[in-house]
């Protein structure tokens, strides 16, 4: 495979958006200001800005500056280090505008292919060339025309639309994924809120309790009324709480991970360790501060109250932003940590009619809860536990779609590696390489991913182990690479 030199302008353009007046920016609206906020750097796609309340824009704008569903982006300033050459689609026609922080990019027909363009343009090689080229200021900031400037080596069309397609599939399968979980997030919480806020939860005979008659009865503490069947206690006597460990950079002693508050902040109930920070402190220091499979982690500053769990914490620390809440009763904590997650951001975590800005093991301790009974309890764990593991299966089949198609992406920029028209991948040098098949399911078109030795007639190993994430039909290799992929109960 031969690669061409060029210049990213000379394949294709890139322009900045609007500037966008400030006196015009509202809490609701029509439109939505694209800001840095827009881009998921880690996961290099879209993602709804909910930091601010303010996205958007009631004033008047140049229709060009509408975005259309699947145009590329890429931020003009680095707000986080890493953002600089992260690129998204726009999920959505006629809803976001292009703002002065955010280029687009437009492929030159016949030179550049779309999908293609999209990952040449968060390779490693575009990434540094921005770097080295941005400004050296506390926010860095680069251009269209820095952008335009930089050195690639690119395949012939065919090969890059192969390249494209490729890389396209893996990345629908991990948003697949990160969908399902979204949604069996949902389902849990609204299991939570039907039998714990409501207090519908199935009565002895298997109607919603409070629906049905159940008896309630007003609880001066909570200032409502709960049911008859259950109790009230202070977290401080269900939990044990324990602060996080303050440690520095140049310790010596043995490896660990650590939770930071930005893993809190940036992911969703389940913590999968995947983007974890590594640190060295002697064992006798870390022995108070490592993470069991029952605790429940809290932070204290940046999103006070924010709740997580790690379900397979292994050499696992949290640090002193963080609380670690154990369950004197491990059957409690799923429905602590539920209890806890329905209280960030509201006044559990005030004083005096304001926000806290970190959150005490006093103000967790003081916490009111109400006690399910025994028979409640286990059945709202059965359910949970369900969802925990779907959720749990998901995230590991992502970490290792994700880790291919990091692997892959190198290789296949600097034509290393090459793509058949099938999808498969070989390598165009001489020495052993993993051949990559990408086939759909025959009952959805939900593509699986299988890896093997090219060289041996046999399966490495395959990128979706279990099953497909929506049939849930198993996926079979028939042994010799390059065959069908068959979807087989």
């Amino acid at each position: 495979m031969s690669l061409t030199r060029y210049k990213l302008g000379e394949i294709l353009d890139v322009t900045r958006g609007a500037s966008l007046s400030g006196e015009f920016y509202a809490t609701e609206g029509e439109y939505i200001r694209l800001t840095c906020g827009n881009f998921d750097y880690q996961n290099n796609c879209f993602k709804e800005n909910k930091s601010k309340d303010n996205l958007y824009y009631i004033g008047e704008f140049k229709p060009e500056f509408l975005m259309e569903k699947g145009d590329i982006i890429t931020p003009l300033t680095e707000q986080a280090i890493g953002l600089l050459g992260s690129t998204a689609m726009i999920p959505e026609s006629g809803k976001y505008i292009q703002s002065q922080d955010v280029a687009k990019i437009v492929c030159k027909e016949g030179l550049l292919d779309k999908d293609f363009a999209f990952y040449l343009i968060s390779s490693a090689l575009v990434k540094q060339q921005l770097s080295a080229a941005a400004q050296q200021t506390k926010i860095r900031h680069t251009s269209p025309d820095k952008i335009k400037d930089c050195t690639v080596w690119i395949p012939d069309l065919v090969e890059q639309k192969h390249i494209g397609k490729l890389l396209r599939s893996l990345d629908r399968k991990i948003e697949l994924n990160r969908a399902i979980n979204q949604n069996l997030e949902a389902m849990a919480k609204q299991l939570y809120d039907y039998w714990f806020v409501q207090f519908d939860f199935p009565n002895e005979e298997g109607k919603p309790y409070k629906s049905s008659g159940g008896k309630m009865v007003w609880n001066d503490k909570l200032k409502r009324e709960i049911p008859s069947c259950f109790d009230i206690a202070n977290m401080g006597k269900l939990c044990k709480f324990r602060n996080g460990i303050n440690y520095s950079k140049d310790e010596i002693g043995n490896e660990y991970q650590i939770v930071n508050v930005r893993n809190i902040s940036s992911s969703n109930i389940l913590l999968d360790g995947e983007d974890f920070d590594t640190i060295t402190i002697p064992m006798s220091k870390a022995e108070n501060y490592s993470l069991k499979s029952d605790d429940i982690i809290i932070a204290r500053s940046g999103c006070p109250g924010s709740t997580r769990l790690l379900l397979e914490p292994s050499n696992t620390l949290f640090c002193g932003f963080i609380i670690c809440c154990t369950p004197n009763n491990s059957s409690m904590r799923n429905y602590l940590t539920y209890c806890l997650k329905q209280l960030e951001g509201t006044n559990a975590t005030t004083s005096g009619g304001s926000i806290l800005q970190n959150v005490s093991q006093d103000t967790l301790k003081g916490l009111h809860i109400i006690v399910p009974n025994k028979r409640i309890l286990e059945k709202f764990n059965e359910v949970i536990e369900q969802v925990f593991n779907r959720m749990l299966n998901c995230l590991k089949e992502n970490n290792n779609l994700i880790k291919q198609r990091d692997e892959l992406l190198p290789l296949l920029m600097n034509g290393q590696v090459s793509v058949n028209s099938d999808l498969s991948v070989y390598k165009r040098r001489r020495g052993k390489f993993p051949s990559l098949t990408l086939k759909p399911c025959i009952r959805h078109s939900n593509p699986s991913v299988l890896v093997h030795n090219w060289d041996k007639n046999r399966p490495l190993y395959t990128l979706n182990q279990v099953s497909d994430s929506t049939c849930g039909h198993h996926l079979r290799c028939r042994g010799i690479c390059n065959r069908s992929v068959a979807c087989t109960p």
